[in-house]
């Protein structure tokens, strides 16, 4: 990518993500939920932090709720009603009646992960009741098999059995996350993004291994609109906010 195009492409979109487990921020590796890093004993302390750097838009994930373990409802209210910023809240979220309770709190959308494989017609009953700019659906994988219950289970299900229906059902944004790649500061695999971005022609936000700003402009790179950063931005490999375009030096 050379300067003059850098300069005239937008910037990816970086929505900082608060994993809740057991009431603290934390982030997993490779999504399990016994190989923690905690950075935040209090959930809304991360909150605040990112949006005192900018934050326009917060990723909140529910671990506990994913997992079956518990949940973290009361912490997540509290962030939604402080901070006065939109927030998408996934972990859990299994049918109508608990996506809605949570829009009901203030949440600007859920994320909609194992009912999205289990139940898909609740993704189109959500978007018909409260519109494609209040759902979206993650789906995290190994490879392009979609993982489950808290990324513990294979599905049998591929992205791209999936997408169609998705699209169908009206929804506008999709979340992918590289489970392999979760948390560990490996970068994002070329790849497999582009084959996603493929199979995906709304908006696509992933997740799984960003690392710097060479997988910012690999974003770019692959016309993929945004990116759910954490381990990165939380031990300072990639500065937030972002300054774009990418200096031309990296890479």
């Amino acid at each position: 990518m050379t300067a003059s195009s850098r300069s005239s492409t937008p910037a990816p979109l970086l929505i900082p993500c608060v994993d809740i487990q057991a009431g603290r921020a934390v982030r997993l590796y490779e999504g399990d939920p016994d190989r923690e890093t905690v950075y935040f004993e209090s959930p809304l302390e991360a909150a605040r932090h990112w949006v005192a750097l900018g934050a326009e838009l917060l990723h909140l994930v529910d671990l506990d709720a994913a997992t079956g373990r518990g949940e973290n409802r009361a912490v997540i209210r509290q962030i939604v009603a402080e901070l006065g910023v939109p927030v998408e809240v996934g972990g859990g979220v299994r049918d109508r009646a608990g996506a809605e309770e949570l829009l009901r709190g203030g949440v600007q959308r859920v994320v909609i992960g194992t009912a999205a494989v289990r139940s898909p017609e609740l993704v189109a009953d959500l978007i018909a009741a409260h519109g494609p700019e209040r759902v979206v659906v993650s789906l995290d994988a190994r490879g392009l098999e979609v993982a489950t219950h808290g990324w513990a289970q294979g599905s049998g299900v591929q992205v791209a059995d999936l997408t169609p229906t998705l699209a169908g059902a009206g929804l506008e944004t999709l979340i992918f996350t590289d489970v392999t790649r979760d948390g560990t500061l490996r970068g994002l695999d070329r790849e497999l993004m582009r084959q996603v971005r493929g199979l995906w022609r709304g908006t696509l936000i992933v997740g799984g291994g960003v690392a710097d700003l060479n997988d910012v402009q690999l974003l770019a790179e692959e016309g993929i609109e945004g990116a759910i950063v954490g381990r990165s931005i939380y031990e300072g490999t990639l500065a937030y906010p972002l300054t774009w375009p990418v200096d031309s030096s990296v890479g």
